[in-house]
């Protein structure tokens, strides 16, 4: 028998050991960030449904939208649920534009009464649930980036070092293995796709809806311009909302993988189990 199995230094060897990852502020902003989300992507949905098209420009065009989710009745004279896109036609009946309501009915509406925040078509109390969160979100996104700007360790967790640069494709490669390395430091893949999102996807979508409000129009006429008219905002504005879905999704499914309890953990407590013979230093600790 291998001695070293039975040997208690041997196993933390291969358990790895914990260290402190995620400060208090973090945690807490990552938790109340996800709610916020989640509510504005549904309460946007609800929004969405008032008028399911999409267009380019400043003005609405209905006989070309870029974008329709909308129910009409097919050959056989049954309702169905279509997407049009660019001239293309999809039958997206059950989900999108004809779908059942709470009483098992097929209801006419862009999104299905699960995706959206309220569920019944309310107008009124989905623009209310929308801007209750962003409310709350827009000050935190402001707060954590300025943060991240002003400290060193925070700067650390987005940005890429040379050598991780240099190692991109590697790690991309070592990914699409699903093979994962658990460290102190993020990968460079993660800093890339962190750096992203939150300077990228996350305030291009603040700016986007505030664009397509009147009052913001009066303060800050250029954002019209920027984004091309209102029109153009709001197809922008939820083509970056379907994007941070699919980082969400996909980071999900990455947390799942690469070690479900380990990374809630870090989430949770702050702390991290790392492998043994990763390196740690107090520069890699996140605040």
């Amino acid at each position: 028998m291998d001695n070293a199995n039975n040997n208690p230094h041997s196993t933390a060897r291969r358990r790895g050991r914990l260290i402190k990852r995620h400060g208090l502020f973090t945690r807490v902003w990552h938790w109340i960030n996800l709610v916020c989300l989640v509510v504005l992507l549904m309460s946007g949905l609800q929004i969405f449904n008032a008028h399911p098209a999409l267009y380019w420009g400043n003005d609405s065009n209905f006989d070309d939208p870029a974008l329709q989710i909308t129910a009409m009745r097919g050959d056989d004279g049954e309702p169905m649920g279509v997407v049009r896109i660019a001239g293309y036609r999809i039958n997206t009946t059950g989900v999108l534009g004809l779908s059942r309501d709470g009483n098992g009915e097929l209801d006419q509406r862009g999104f299905p009464a699960w995706a959206t925040l309220p569920g019944p078509q309310w107008l009124a109390m989905g623009r209310y649930w929308h801007f209750a969160a962003a409310w709350i979100f827009v000050p935190m996104l402001l707060a954590y980036l300025i943060y991240t700007l002003a400290s060193r360790a925070r700067r650390r967790l987005v940005w890429p070092t040379a050598a991780q640069w240099r190692g991109l494709p590697a790690t991309i490669a070592h990914h699409a293995r699903l093979k994962f390395d658990h460290k102190a430091d993020y990968n460079g893949l993660q800093k890339l796709t962190y750096l992203l999102v939150l300077f990228g996807l996350l305030p291009l979508m603040v700016l986007t809806g505030l664009t397509m409000s009147p009052t913001m129009n009066a303060a800050w006429p250029w954002l019209l311009d920027v984004f091309g008219g209102r029109q153009s905002a709001r197809t922008l504005h939820f083509i970056f909302s379907f994007a941070l879905v699919a980082f969400f999704v996909i980071h999900l499914g990455l947390v799942l993988i690469s070690g479900v309890l380990n990374n809630l953990r870090s989430m949770i407590t702050g702390r991290y189990r790392i492998s043994s013979d990763a390196p740690t230093a107090k520069d890699n600790r996140h605040a």
